[in-house]
């Protein structure tokens, strides 16, 4: 029996919950497609799920979600790969063809070998312009950007737009989907990420451990959690918008109930894995306007470690942990 490595989690915790076994490797069933997985990202999701730290008011929920005692979900959101098998009636890929994917809430991408079904966003071909790090990196955060820049915020040339927390997996996608917008952008950043967030487009920066915020944005990007309502409003023009990427309980709620105030609207809640959002993230990507960041690329024994990184959420770009070299 042939075998590959898989992540499970041991429990809620710390990186070191995260641990490497041997499984037997699949095989893939009626019109099923198996993987073998060549990178996947270990994202602040993952992190978050992994210990079960997560912004005030969402701990009940997410072990009423996913597990009360440990997660009952194996970690991994999305990944890329190369087609390894083809199950009986699986039509439109080829063996060695490189593809990439999401598995979602249900995770399972940390692993040598996945079987994924071909339907809706769970296994694409990947583009050549990406290498497999890219390539696992480019949903996680590609998507929110672009879901709370366009869709939420309808982002037009000329607005002016605050990132807070502009150099992570998300906030490097904002920058390049605001700047593709023709969008005037400041990023907040610590001082070792400005050259970064120039470079992704970035006008003006600043540097959250010295520099206060100032002037009046059109739109205000809150990644981490930090700048909130009281905090953004006196930074949004009339009709401003405050996009809330990260917020506690409260804040989503009162985003959901009472989105205008004072002249300015506020969004929350979660971005969607539907497939015309993907297909669009890829057409921003083969216009030039988004490429996936990768801060770090570790290989996969070293995934605890990785997961230490991602819980810090101060490292640039992406994190993915690279197998089957």
């Amino acid at each position: 029996m042939k075998m590959m490595t898989v992540a499970t989690l041991a429990g809620y915790g710390g990186p070191e919950m995260v641990r490497l076994q041997q499984a037997p490797r699949p095989s893939p069933g009626q019109g099923e497609v198996l993987v073998r997985v060549r990178a996947a990202p270990v994202t602040a999701g993952d992190a978050r799920m992994r210990s079960g730290k997560v912004p005030r008011g969402f701990g009940l929920l997410l072990r009423l979600a996913i597990g009360w005692s440990k997660p009952r979900n194996p970690p991994g959101w999305s990944y890329s790969g190369e087609v390894a098998g083809l199950g009986e009636g699986a039509r439109g890929f080829s063996l060695g063809q490189r593809v990439f994917g999401i598995t979602g809430i249900k995770g399972g991408a940390h692993r040598d070998d996945l079987v994924v079904k071909p339907a809706g966003g769970a296994i694409l071909p990947m583009p050549e312009s990406l290498s497999f790090e890219e390539g696992a990196a480019f949903f996680f955060g590609g998507l929110t950007a672009a879901e709370f820049l366009l869709d939420k915020a309808g982002l037009r040339a000329g607005e002016r737009v605050l990132i807070n927390g502009a150099t992570g997996a998300v906030g490097s996608a904002a920058l390049q989907i605001a700047r593709a917008q023709g969008a005037h952008i400041t990023a907040i950043c610590s001082a070792p990420n400005h050259a970064l967030a120039r470079q992704l487009g970035a006008d003006a920066v600043i540097d959250y451990r010295s520099q206060p915020v100032s002037g009046r944005y059109d739109v205000v990007m809150d990644v981490i959690g930090t700048l909130p309502w009281p905090g953004a409003r006196a930074h949004l023009t009339e009709g401003g918008r405050l996009l809330l990427i990260t917020a506690d309980l409260a804040a989503t709620l009162g985003a959901a109930l009472h989105p205008r105030r004072d002249g300015c609207q506020i969004f929350a809640g979660t971005s969607s894995e539907a497939r015309e959002k993907m297909d669009r993230l890829l057409g921003l990507h083969a216009t030039g306007a988004y490429h996936p960041q990768i801060g770090f690329a570790l290989p996969f024994a070293e995934i605890a470690r990785a997961h230490a990184m991602a819980e810090t959420f101060h490292k640039p770009g992406n994190i993915v942990v690279t197998m089957n070299p």
